[in-house]
Protein backbone atom coordinates (compact mmCIF):
# COMPACT_ATOMS: atom_id res chain seq x y z
CA UNK A 1 0.00 0.00 0.00
CA UNK A 2 1.34 3.39 -0.79
CA UNK A 3 2.29 5.63 2.06
CA UNK A 4 0.31 8.36 0.69
CA UNK A 5 -3.34 6.03 0.37
CA UNK A 6 -2.07 5.01 4.03
CA UNK A 7 -1.84 8.72 4.84
CA UNK A 8 -5.15 8.96 3.19
CA UNK A 9 -6.68 6.12 5.00
CA UNK A 10 -5.30 7.54 8.49
CA UNK A 11 -6.83 10.92 8.18
CA UNK A 12 -10.25 9.29 7.06
CA UNK A 13 -10.03 6.92 10.44
CA UNK A 14 -8.76 10.42 12.57
CA UNK A 15 -11.78 12.64 10.88
CA UNK A 16 -14.59 10.17 11.53
CA UNK A 17 -13.46 9.74 15.38
CA UNK A 18 -13.47 13.08 15.44
CA UNK A 19 -16.76 13.21 14.29
CA UNK A 20 -18.10 10.80 16.66
CA UNK A 21 -16.52 12.74 19.43
CA UNK A 22 -17.79 15.91 18.37
CA UNK A 23 -21.40 14.34 18.01
CA UNK A 24 -21.48 12.65 21.24
CA UNK A 25 -20.45 15.99 22.85
CA UNK A 26 -23.08 17.38 21.35
CA UNK A 27 -25.80 15.07 22.25
CA UNK A 28 -24.41 15.34 25.93
CA UNK A 29 -25.21 19.30 25.76
CA UNK A 30 -28.57 18.53 24.48
CA UNK A 31 -29.56 16.02 27.43
CA UNK A 32 -28.12 18.49 30.03
CA UNK A 33 -29.67 21.83 28.20
CA UNK A 34 -33.31 19.58 28.55
CA UNK A 35 -33.76 19.00 25.02
CA UNK A 36 -35.66 15.59 25.53
CA UNK A 37 -36.74 14.59 22.43
CA UNK A 38 -35.61 16.02 18.78
CA UNK A 39 -38.20 15.51 15.80
CA UNK A 40 -36.49 15.72 12.57
CA UNK A 41 -39.68 16.94 9.48
CA UNK A 42 -38.44 16.33 6.41
CA UNK A 43 -39.65 15.96 2.85
CA UNK A 44 -39.07 16.53 -0.68
CA UNK A 45 -40.61 19.74 -2.40
CA UNK A 46 -43.93 20.77 -2.02
CA UNK A 47 -44.77 17.76 0.30
CA UNK A 48 -45.78 19.66 3.29
CA UNK A 49 -43.60 20.04 5.83
CA UNK A 50 -44.44 24.10 7.10
CA UNK A 51 -47.75 22.56 7.18
CA UNK A 52 -47.75 19.75 9.18
CA UNK A 53 -45.39 21.89 11.78
CA UNK A 54 -48.02 24.78 11.91
CA UNK A 55 -50.86 22.13 12.28
CA UNK A 56 -48.98 19.86 15.13
CA UNK A 57 -48.19 23.25 17.62
CA UNK A 58 -51.46 24.67 17.08
CA UNK A 59 -53.43 21.55 17.90
CA UNK A 60 -51.09 20.91 20.87
CA UNK A 61 -50.96 24.02 22.05
CA UNK A 62 -54.70 24.66 21.70
CA UNK A 63 -56.18 21.39 22.99
CA UNK A 64 -57.79 20.36 19.31
CA UNK A 65 -59.50 17.29 18.40
CA UNK A 66 -56.50 14.64 19.01
CA UNK A 67 -58.49 11.23 19.99
CA UNK A 68 -55.65 8.93 18.87
CA UNK A 69 -53.24 10.64 20.84
CA UNK A 70 -54.03 8.94 23.78
CA UNK A 71 -51.93 11.57 26.28
CA UNK A 72 -54.41 14.94 25.44
CA UNK A 73 -57.39 12.20 24.51
CA UNK A 74 -57.35 11.27 28.08
CA UNK A 75 -56.98 14.49 29.19
CA UNK A 76 -53.63 14.32 30.79
CA UNK A 77 -52.05 16.87 28.90
CA UNK A 78 -51.98 19.89 31.26
CA UNK A 79 -49.86 21.76 29.06
CA UNK A 80 -48.57 22.45 25.99
CA UNK A 81 -46.47 25.95 25.34
CA UNK A 82 -43.70 27.15 23.23
CA UNK A 83 -40.14 28.25 24.55
CA UNK A 84 -37.36 30.79 23.22
CA UNK A 85 -35.39 29.06 20.32
CA UNK A 86 -32.72 26.68 22.10
CA UNK A 87 -30.37 26.89 19.35
CA UNK A 88 -28.36 30.64 18.24
CA UNK A 89 -27.34 29.62 15.22
CA UNK A 90 -30.15 28.09 13.67
CA UNK A 91 -33.08 30.37 12.57
CA UNK A 92 -36.73 29.74 14.55
CA UNK A 93 -39.53 28.04 12.92
CA UNK A 94 -41.86 30.81 11.50
CA UNK A 95 -44.78 29.63 13.55
CA UNK A 96 -46.87 32.92 13.84
CA UNK A 97 -46.32 33.59 10.68
CA UNK A 98 -47.20 30.45 8.86
CA UNK A 99 -50.32 30.08 10.99
CA UNK A 100 -51.43 33.96 9.79
CA UNK A 101 -51.02 32.59 6.64
CA UNK A 102 -53.33 30.19 6.63
CA UNK A 103 -55.73 31.57 8.36
CA UNK A 104 -55.91 34.74 7.49
CA UNK A 105 -58.55 36.64 4.92
CA UNK A 106 -56.24 35.46 1.81
CA UNK A 107 -56.17 32.07 3.39
CA UNK A 108 -52.48 30.89 1.60
CA UNK A 109 -50.61 27.81 2.00
CA UNK A 110 -47.51 29.42 4.26
CA UNK A 111 -43.77 29.19 2.16
CA UNK A 112 -42.60 26.10 1.60
CA UNK A 113 -39.14 25.08 3.82
CA UNK A 114 -35.93 26.15 2.36
CA UNK A 115 -33.43 26.12 5.25
CA UNK A 116 -32.88 24.35 8.63
CA UNK A 117 -35.32 25.88 10.66
CA UNK A 118 -35.97 24.80 14.49
CA UNK A 119 -38.67 25.62 17.38
CA UNK A 120 -38.71 24.18 20.75
CA UNK A 121 -42.80 22.97 22.72
CA UNK A 122 -42.82 21.86 26.36
CA UNK A 123 -45.43 19.51 26.97
CA UNK A 124 -46.41 18.91 30.63
CA UNK A 125 -48.52 15.64 31.19
CA UNK A 126 -49.54 13.43 33.89
CA UNK A 127 -47.65 9.98 33.30
CA UNK A 128 -49.60 6.66 33.88
CA UNK A 129 -46.49 4.99 34.65
CA UNK A 130 -46.11 3.53 38.25
CA UNK A 131 -48.27 3.72 41.28
CA UNK A 132 -50.57 6.50 40.68
CA UNK A 133 -49.96 9.31 38.11
CA UNK A 134 -46.97 11.57 38.37
CA UNK A 135 -46.60 15.02 36.32
CA UNK A 136 -44.07 14.97 34.13
CA UNK A 137 -42.44 17.26 30.91
CA UNK A 138 -41.36 16.39 27.82
CA UNK A 139 -39.38 19.31 25.99
CA UNK A 140 -39.68 18.65 22.37
CA UNK A 141 -37.23 20.58 19.69
CA UNK A 142 -38.97 20.11 15.96
CA UNK A 143 -36.33 20.59 13.70
CA UNK A 144 -38.16 21.28 9.80
CA UNK A 145 -35.24 20.54 7.00
CA UNK A 146 -35.32 20.46 3.41
CA UNK A 147 -35.42 16.77 2.40
CA UNK A 148 -33.15 17.67 -0.88
CA UNK A 149 -30.63 18.01 1.33
CA UNK A 150 -30.99 14.50 3.11
CA UNK A 151 -30.23 13.63 -0.89
CA UNK A 152 -26.66 14.74 -0.54
CA UNK A 153 -25.58 12.92 2.64
CA UNK A 154 -24.76 9.90 -0.23
CA UNK A 155 -22.43 12.23 -1.79
CA UNK A 156 -19.77 11.87 1.19
CA UNK A 157 -19.12 8.30 0.13
CA UNK A 158 -18.66 9.21 -3.34
CA UNK A 159 -16.07 10.46 -5.95
CA UNK A 160 -16.26 12.68 -8.06
CA UNK A 161 -15.87 10.69 -11.27
CA UNK A 162 -18.04 8.35 -9.72
CA UNK A 163 -21.04 11.18 -9.07
CA UNK A 164 -20.56 12.14 -12.38
CA UNK A 165 -20.86 8.37 -13.79
CA UNK A 166 -24.10 8.51 -12.21
CA UNK A 167 -25.85 11.25 -12.77
CA UNK A 168 -25.05 11.50 -16.69
CA UNK A 169 -26.20 7.44 -16.71
CA UNK A 170 -29.30 8.54 -15.15
CA UNK A 171 -29.42 11.80 -16.96
CA UNK A 172 -29.83 9.57 -20.48
CA UNK A 173 -33.68 7.90 -19.47
CA UNK A 174 -36.09 7.78 -20.95
CA UNK A 175 -37.95 10.31 -18.87
CA UNK A 176 -34.73 13.32 -18.08
CA UNK A 177 -33.17 12.88 -21.75
CA UNK A 178 -35.36 15.84 -23.14
CA UNK A 179 -34.83 17.71 -20.44
CA UNK A 180 -30.81 17.71 -19.72
CA UNK A 181 -30.49 17.86 -24.02
CA UNK A 182 -28.91 21.97 -23.09
CA UNK A 183 -26.70 20.50 -20.63
CA UNK A 184 -25.81 17.41 -21.99
CA UNK A 185 -24.95 19.02 -25.55
CA UNK A 186 -22.81 22.27 -23.83
CA UNK A 187 -20.81 19.30 -22.23
CA UNK A 188 -20.41 17.29 -25.69
CA UNK A 189 -18.71 20.43 -27.25
CA UNK A 190 -15.92 20.80 -24.50
CA UNK A 191 -12.52 19.45 -25.84
CA UNK A 192 -10.64 16.43 -23.87
CA UNK A 193 -8.48 17.97 -21.30
CA UNK A 194 -10.33 21.35 -21.11
CA UNK A 195 -8.47 24.38 -19.11
CA UNK A 196 -10.05 25.79 -16.45
CA UNK A 197 -12.38 28.23 -16.82
CA UNK A 198 -14.91 30.37 -14.35
CA UNK A 199 -16.83 31.17 -17.63
CA UNK A 200 -17.20 27.63 -18.96
CA UNK A 201 -17.75 26.60 -14.96
CA UNK A 202 -20.52 28.55 -14.93
CA UNK A 203 -22.12 27.84 -18.19
CA UNK A 204 -21.76 24.26 -17.09
CA UNK A 205 -23.18 25.01 -13.74
CA UNK A 206 -26.15 27.12 -14.87
CA UNK A 207 -27.15 24.29 -17.49
CA UNK A 208 -27.11 21.38 -15.06
CA UNK A 209 -29.32 23.45 -12.52
CA UNK A 210 -31.88 24.33 -15.33
CA UNK A 211 -32.04 20.72 -15.61
CA UNK A 212 -32.73 20.35 -12.02
CA UNK A 213 -35.29 22.05 -12.16
CA UNK A 214 -36.80 21.07 -14.85
CA UNK A 215 -37.33 17.23 -13.40
CA UNK A 216 -38.39 18.45 -10.50
CA UNK A 217 -41.31 20.17 -12.35
CA UNK A 218 -45.00 19.15 -11.74
CA UNK A 219 -45.18 18.18 -15.21
CA UNK A 220 -42.70 15.69 -14.30
CA UNK A 221 -41.97 15.76 -10.52
CA UNK A 222 -38.62 13.32 -10.56
CA UNK A 223 -37.23 13.65 -7.10
CA UNK A 224 -33.25 12.10 -7.02
CA UNK A 225 -31.95 15.76 -7.69
CA UNK A 226 -28.80 15.89 -5.94
CA UNK A 227 -26.67 17.91 -5.24
CA UNK A 228 -29.83 19.64 -3.39
CA UNK A 229 -28.20 23.25 -2.26
CA UNK A 230 -28.29 23.82 -6.14
CA UNK A 231 -32.04 23.49 -6.01
CA UNK A 232 -31.81 25.43 -2.95
CA UNK A 233 -29.03 28.03 -2.42
CA UNK A 234 -29.69 29.97 0.58
CA UNK A 235 -26.86 32.13 1.59
CA UNK A 236 -24.38 29.97 -1.11
CA UNK A 237 -25.91 30.96 -4.21
CA UNK A 238 -23.15 32.19 -6.69
CA UNK A 239 -20.23 30.69 -4.76
CA UNK A 240 -17.46 28.63 -6.18
CA UNK A 241 -19.22 25.73 -3.95
CA UNK A 242 -21.82 25.27 -5.85
CA UNK A 243 -20.71 26.62 -9.35
CA UNK A 244 -20.10 23.38 -10.73
CA UNK A 245 -21.55 20.05 -12.79
CA UNK A 246 -20.57 16.50 -14.02
CA UNK A 247 -18.27 15.96 -16.78
CA UNK A 248 -18.36 13.38 -19.84
CA UNK A 249 -15.54 10.81 -19.10
CA UNK A 250 -14.18 11.64 -22.59
CA UNK A 251 -13.13 15.32 -20.46
CA UNK A 252 -10.04 13.66 -19.52
CA UNK A 253 -8.26 13.25 -16.67
CA UNK A 254 -7.93 16.11 -13.78
CA UNK A 255 -5.04 16.84 -13.82
CA UNK A 256 -3.82 20.22 -12.44
CA UNK A 257 -4.82 23.48 -14.62
CA UNK A 258 -7.90 21.46 -16.15
CA UNK A 259 -11.64 22.26 -16.19
CA UNK A 260 -11.90 18.51 -14.62
CA UNK A 261 -9.57 19.32 -11.66
CA UNK A 262 -11.84 22.53 -10.78
CA UNK A 263 -14.71 20.63 -11.39
CA UNK A 264 -13.47 17.68 -8.98
CA UNK A 265 -12.09 20.66 -6.17
CA UNK A 266 -15.42 22.32 -5.79
CA UNK A 267 -17.24 19.11 -6.03
CA UNK A 268 -15.12 18.04 -2.57
CA UNK A 269 -15.69 21.82 -1.48
CA UNK A 270 -19.50 21.04 -1.86
CA UNK A 271 -18.97 18.15 0.33
CA UNK A 272 -16.83 19.34 2.98
CA UNK A 273 -18.32 22.86 3.58
CA UNK A 274 -22.09 22.08 2.88
CA UNK A 275 -22.97 18.39 3.36
CA UNK A 276 -20.69 17.76 6.52
CA UNK A 277 -21.74 20.62 8.35
CA UNK A 278 -25.12 19.80 7.88
CA UNK A 279 -24.68 16.36 8.77
CA UNK A 280 -22.66 17.23 11.92
CA UNK A 281 -24.68 19.97 13.29
CA UNK A 282 -28.12 18.50 12.77
CA UNK A 283 -29.03 15.75 11.32
CA UNK A 284 -26.80 13.26 13.29
CA UNK A 285 -28.81 14.45 16.46
CA UNK A 286 -32.20 13.55 15.82
CA UNK A 287 -33.72 10.96 17.56
CA UNK A 288 -37.47 11.01 15.77
CA UNK A 289 -38.02 11.01 12.21
CA UNK A 290 -41.27 11.97 9.99
CA UNK A 291 -40.53 11.51 5.97
CA UNK A 292 -43.93 13.88 4.19
CA UNK A 293 -43.85 12.46 0.62
CA UNK A 294 -46.32 13.98 -1.81
CA UNK A 295 -47.03 10.88 -3.64
CA UNK A 296 -49.99 12.25 -5.54
CA UNK A 297 -48.00 14.38 -7.62
CA UNK A 298 -45.76 11.36 -8.50
CA UNK A 299 -49.04 9.61 -9.78
CA UNK A 300 -49.81 12.33 -11.89
CA UNK A 301 -46.77 12.24 -13.65
CA UNK A 302 -46.72 8.47 -14.21
CA UNK A 303 -44.38 5.23 -13.89
CA UNK A 304 -41.23 7.57 -14.15
CA UNK A 305 -41.59 9.67 -11.65
CA UNK A 306 -43.48 7.41 -9.00
CA UNK A 307 -40.19 4.98 -9.83
CA UNK A 308 -37.57 7.64 -9.04
CA UNK A 309 -39.68 8.94 -6.04
CA UNK A 310 -39.11 5.07 -4.40
CA UNK A 311 -35.29 5.46 -5.47
CA UNK A 312 -35.34 9.09 -3.80
CA UNK A 313 -37.16 7.74 -0.34
CA UNK A 314 -34.28 4.26 -0.24
CA UNK A 315 -31.58 6.73 -0.56
CA UNK A 316 -33.01 9.85 2.41
CA UNK A 317 -33.15 6.38 4.26
CA UNK A 318 -29.74 5.32 4.26
CA UNK A 319 -28.97 8.66 5.44
CA UNK A 320 -30.61 7.92 8.65
CA UNK A 321 -29.05 6.84 11.75
CA UNK A 322 -31.57 4.29 12.70
CA UNK A 323 -31.42 1.54 15.56
CA UNK A 324 -33.21 1.13 19.05
CA UNK A 325 -32.67 3.63 21.45
CA UNK A 326 -31.36 3.55 24.67
CA UNK A 327 -30.45 6.01 27.64
CA UNK A 328 -27.03 5.56 26.75
CA UNK A 329 -27.43 6.31 22.83
CA UNK A 330 -29.90 9.39 23.64
CA UNK A 331 -26.91 10.96 25.87
CA UNK A 332 -23.29 9.85 23.47
CA UNK A 333 -24.84 8.64 20.52
CA UNK A 334 -28.33 9.50 19.29
CA UNK A 335 -30.04 7.18 16.68
CA UNK A 336 -33.30 7.65 15.03
CA UNK A 337 -35.85 4.59 17.15
CA UNK A 338 -38.84 5.43 15.03
CA UNK A 339 -39.19 6.56 11.93
CA UNK A 340 -42.52 7.77 10.05
CA UNK A 341 -43.30 7.54 6.18
CA UNK A 342 -46.47 10.10 5.73
CA UNK A 343 -48.54 10.62 2.20
CA UNK A 344 -49.96 13.63 2.67
CA UNK A 345 -52.72 15.54 0.71
CA UNK A 346 -54.95 12.57 1.91
CA UNK A 347 -57.80 15.05 1.64
CA UNK A 348 -57.11 15.03 -2.11
CA UNK A 349 -58.97 11.70 -2.40
CA UNK A 350 -61.80 10.43 -1.00
CA UNK A 351 -61.55 7.90 2.40
CA UNK A 352 -62.13 5.00 0.56
CA UNK A 353 -58.86 5.50 -0.91
CA UNK A 354 -56.63 6.29 2.10
CA UNK A 355 -56.32 2.72 2.80
CA UNK A 356 -55.07 2.12 -0.74
CA UNK A 357 -52.69 5.62 -0.63
CA UNK A 358 -51.53 4.20 2.48
CA UNK A 359 -50.35 0.76 0.30
CA UNK A 360 -48.70 2.27 -2.23
CA UNK A 361 -46.72 4.14 -0.14
CA UNK A 362 -45.92 1.42 1.65
CA UNK A 363 -44.67 -0.06 -1.02
CA UNK A 364 -42.47 2.56 -2.46
CA UNK A 365 -40.40 2.80 0.75
CA UNK A 366 -40.41 -1.25 1.07
CA UNK A 367 -36.75 -1.24 0.96
CA UNK A 368 -36.66 1.16 3.31
CA UNK A 369 -38.30 0.15 5.73
CA UNK A 370 -36.81 -3.25 6.05
CA UNK A 371 -33.30 -1.77 6.61
CA UNK A 372 -34.74 0.60 9.24
CA UNK A 373 -36.75 -2.13 10.46
CA UNK A 374 -33.52 -4.31 10.25
CA UNK A 375 -31.08 -2.01 12.43
CA UNK A 376 -34.25 -2.18 15.22
CA UNK A 377 -35.62 1.16 14.90
CA UNK A 378 -39.98 1.45 14.53
CA UNK A 379 -41.61 2.49 11.57
CA UNK A 380 -44.80 3.15 10.07
CA UNK A 381 -46.44 4.66 7.00
CA UNK A 382 -50.02 6.25 7.23
CA UNK A 383 -51.97 9.08 4.84
CA UNK A 384 -52.89 12.23 6.46
CA UNK A 385 -53.61 15.83 5.93
CA UNK A 386 -52.24 17.87 8.84
CA UNK A 387 -54.47 20.94 7.48
CA UNK A 388 -57.79 19.60 5.79
CA UNK A 389 -58.72 21.60 3.15
CA UNK A 390 -61.78 19.75 1.64
CA UNK A 391 -64.84 17.98 3.19
CA UNK A 392 -66.81 15.01 1.30
CA UNK A 393 -69.94 14.57 0.08
CA UNK A 394 -72.17 12.53 -2.43
CA UNK A 395 -73.16 14.01 -5.51
CA UNK A 396 -75.18 13.23 -8.06
CA UNK A 397 -73.38 13.00 -12.00
CA UNK A 398 -74.50 11.16 -15.03
CA UNK A 399 -77.57 9.15 -13.56
CA UNK A 400 -75.24 7.93 -10.58
CA UNK A 401 -74.14 8.68 -7.23
CA UNK A 402 -70.46 9.56 -6.95
CA UNK A 403 -68.23 10.44 -3.64
CA UNK A 404 -67.05 13.63 -3.78
CA UNK A 405 -64.83 16.31 -2.51
CA UNK A 406 -65.58 19.96 -1.93
CA UNK A 407 -63.32 22.60 -1.93
CA UNK A 408 -61.97 25.81 -2.95
CA UNK A 409 -59.77 25.66 -5.72
CA UNK A 410 -56.87 27.57 -5.82
CA UNK A 411 -57.14 30.91 -8.20
CA UNK A 412 -56.09 29.63 -11.54
CA UNK A 413 -56.70 25.98 -11.48
CA UNK A 414 -58.42 24.26 -14.61
CA UNK A 415 -60.63 21.82 -14.61
CA UNK A 416 -62.47 20.60 -17.84
CA UNK A 417 -62.06 23.78 -19.60
CA UNK A 418 -63.38 25.65 -16.66
CA UNK A 419 -60.97 27.89 -15.06
CA UNK A 420 -61.24 28.46 -10.98
CA UNK A 421 -61.62 32.27 -9.24
CA UNK A 422 -59.98 31.02 -5.74
CA UNK A 423 -63.29 31.86 -4.23
CA UNK A 424 -65.71 29.62 -5.40
CA UNK A 425 -66.49 26.29 -3.89
CA UNK A 426 -66.41 22.94 -6.20
CA UNK A 427 -67.39 19.25 -6.09
CA UNK A 428 -64.60 17.30 -7.42
CA UNK A 429 -64.68 13.43 -8.36
CA UNK A 430 -61.21 12.41 -7.13
CA UNK A 431 -61.78 8.31 -8.38
CA UNK A 432 -60.31 5.46 -6.41
CA UNK A 433 -56.58 4.24 -6.16
CA UNK A 434 -55.76 1.07 -8.10
CA UNK A 435 -56.41 -1.48 -5.61
CA UNK A 436 -53.69 -3.64 -6.38
CA UNK A 437 -50.33 -0.93 -5.12
CA UNK A 438 -47.87 -2.34 -7.57
CA UNK A 439 -50.28 -0.81 -11.10
CA UNK A 440 -49.05 2.64 -10.55
CA UNK A 441 -45.57 1.36 -11.15
CA UNK A 442 -46.89 0.16 -14.57
CA UNK A 443 -48.65 3.91 -15.00
CA UNK A 444 -52.22 2.45 -13.61
CA UNK A 445 -53.30 5.79 -11.72
CA UNK A 446 -56.46 6.63 -10.70
CA UNK A 447 -60.11 4.45 -11.72
CA UNK A 448 -62.34 7.78 -12.64
CA UNK A 449 -65.81 8.23 -13.95
CA UNK A 450 -65.76 7.82 -17.65
CA UNK A 451 -66.33 11.08 -17.92
CA UNK A 452 -63.54 12.39 -15.87
CA UNK A 453 -60.78 10.62 -17.10
CA UNK A 454 -58.13 12.94 -17.76
CA UNK A 455 -58.84 14.68 -14.50
CA UNK A 456 -55.37 15.47 -12.43
CA UNK A 457 -55.39 16.48 -8.48
CA UNK A 458 -56.62 20.66 -8.44
CA UNK A 459 -54.78 22.38 -5.91
CA UNK A 460 -57.54 23.83 -2.99
CA UNK A 461 -57.38 26.85 -0.92
CA UNK A 462 -56.89 26.07 3.16
CA UNK A 463 -60.36 26.10 4.23
CA UNK A 464 -62.06 28.77 6.16
CA UNK A 465 -60.86 29.53 9.48
CA UNK A 466 -63.06 29.19 12.57
CA UNK A 467 -63.63 31.59 15.74
CA UNK A 468 -64.58 30.02 19.23
CA UNK A 469 -67.79 32.31 21.34
CA UNK A 470 -64.65 33.70 22.68
CA UNK A 471 -63.12 34.69 19.45
CA UNK A 472 -60.29 32.51 19.74
CA UNK A 473 -58.83 30.54 16.49
CA UNK A 474 -60.26 26.92 16.31
CA UNK A 475 -57.79 24.51 15.89
CA UNK A 476 -56.95 23.79 12.06
CA UNK A 477 -59.33 20.28 11.09
CA UNK A 478 -56.96 17.84 9.97
CA UNK A 479 -56.76 14.06 8.80
CA UNK A 480 -54.72 11.35 10.59
CA UNK A 481 -52.51 14.04 12.47
CA UNK A 482 -53.29 12.19 15.79
CA UNK A 483 -52.20 9.55 14.87
CA UNK A 484 -48.80 10.65 13.71
CA UNK A 485 -48.53 12.12 16.80
CA UNK A 486 -49.33 8.53 18.98
CA UNK A 487 -46.39 6.87 16.89
CA UNK A 488 -44.10 9.57 17.18
CA UNK A 489 -44.53 11.01 21.20
CA UNK A 490 -46.70 8.45 22.48
CA UNK A 491 -44.34 6.32 24.47
CA UNK A 492 -42.51 8.88 25.60
CA UNK A 493 -46.08 10.53 27.25
CA UNK A 494 -47.06 7.68 29.03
Amino acid sequence: MHSRFKGKVRLSLLSAIAEEARNAAASLADYVGGAGLRLGVTGLSRAGKTVFITALIHNLTQGGRLPVFRVLAEGRLTSARLEPQPDDQIPRFAYEEHLAALTGAERIWPQSTRRISELRLTLEYASRRGWGSKARTLTLDIVDYPGEWLLDLPLLTKSYPQWSRETLEASASAARAPLAQDWRGFLAMLPADARASEDTARKASDLFTAYLRAARADQFALSTLPPGRFLMPGDLEGSPALTFSPLLPEAGEAREGTLAAMMERRFEAYKRHVVQPFFRDHFSRLDRQIVLVDALSALNSGPAAVRDLETALADVLLAFRAGRGSFFASVFRPKIDRILFAATKADHLHHVSHDRLEAILRLLVERALARAEGLGALTDVIALAAVRATREAAVKHGGQTLEAIVGTPLKGETLDGEVFDGESEAAVFPGELPADARAVFRGEGLAMPEAEAAMRFLRFRPPRAVFGADGRLQPLPHIRLDRALEFLLGDRVG
